[in-house]
């Protein structure tokens, strides 16, 4: 039997194994679902054999897949450490990567990308530069900071020298205490929050999403509380101080518990965004460009009801 098979075959496999479908495997191969079907087809074709059973949630492996499965687990490791080592020797000795974050909740989903680089590049010198900052970027300019998570598209920042890559979206909603009368309506909008105490944590409004694209443009200005923590923001919801906005992912695990009440804003939802600005001159260093796919991938894998953007 002539190999059809390919170092790109063996990643589709393991990125179906670590996302648990289809859909938000092709999210990891930056692939169209259909794409990714028509490859896994073509490979099952060529062996003669399914490789996964499609009706099963996570996906689970037949015993072909899981022989091409143990493959990967052996080949992959061992190209992705070549190449690095190529960079290496390529580029010469490895410098600093220091972050700078505008949001307070970056840190639940930053630390696992972080660990899993440290593995892999261990002369790296990685850090998160002290405290919130209202203009990371800021950072970049000054030489201060390698990498800025940022939630907002910068134009200005585009023409001068920084690019601005696409990490993830994610939905924010709004938290209420249990038995709140808002509970009841299918959404919220901007005036339910009217005459509502907001809690916030202490940064400019701009960089709050509930308050820069819901509130302001409604002309609603409710009272204001602000924490730095997220834990104490939830207490106060809970025990009915007022309300506050988070994004899902950082928050499920208290809404599941009945901690707090969820409650979507607007019909749609308010969706987030976020992106890793990075300085044109430093986007093409394979341990950066390797940090930023670290972050996707991890955050798709680990976070709930995130969307690759």
């Amino acid at each position: 039997m002539q190999s059809l098979l390919e170092l790109r075959h063996l990643k589709t496999l393991l990125a179906l194994r670590e996302a648990g479908n289809l859909s938000r495997a092709a999210q990891l191969l930056n692939l169209t679902q259909s794409a990714l079907s028509h490859q896994l087809k073509g490979l099952e074709e060529h062996y003669g054999a399914a490789l996964f059973e499609r009706k099963s949630n996570p996906v689970s492996f037949t015993a072909p897949g899981q022989r091409l499965l143990r493959l990967a687990d052996g080949v992959l490791p061992q190209v992705d450490e070549a190449e690095r080592d190529v960079a290496r020797l390529v580029s010469g000795a490895a410098g600093a990567l220091r972050i700078a974050v505008e949001c307070h909740t970056c840190f639940d989903w930053l630390m696992p990308a972080m660990d899993a680089f440290r593995q892999r590049w261990p002369e790296v010198e990685l850090d998160i530069v002290s405290g919130f900052h209202a203009d990371p970027v800021g950072l970049l300019h000054q030489d201060r900071a390698e990498v800025a998570i940022v939630s907002e598209l910068d134009e200005e920042g585009e023409g001068s020298g920084i690019a601005f890559l696409p990490l993830f979206s994610f939905e924010i909603v709004a938290l209420l205490p249990q038995g709140h009368a808002l509970l009841g309506k299918p959404a919220l909008a901007a005036e339910d929050f009217a005459g509502q105490t907001l809690i916030t944590y202490p940064v400019p409004d701009e960089m709050l999403d509930l308050v820069r694209r819901v509130l302001q443009p409604a002309g609603i200005t409710p009272a204001r509380r602000t924490t730095e923590l997220t834990v104490a923001m939830l207490q106060l919801v809970a025990s009915g101080r007022g309300l506050a906005a988070l994004p899902l992912w950082a928050v499920k695990s208290y809404v599941d518990r009945g901690y707090v009440a969820s409650q979507r804003i607007g019909p749609d939802g308010l969706t987030g965004r976020l992106y890793a600005a990075v300085p044109d001159r430093l986007r093409e260093r394979p341990y950066v460009a390797e940090f930023v796919r670290l972050m996707r991938e991890m955050s798709l894998l680990t976070l709930p009801g995130v969307t690759l953007l």
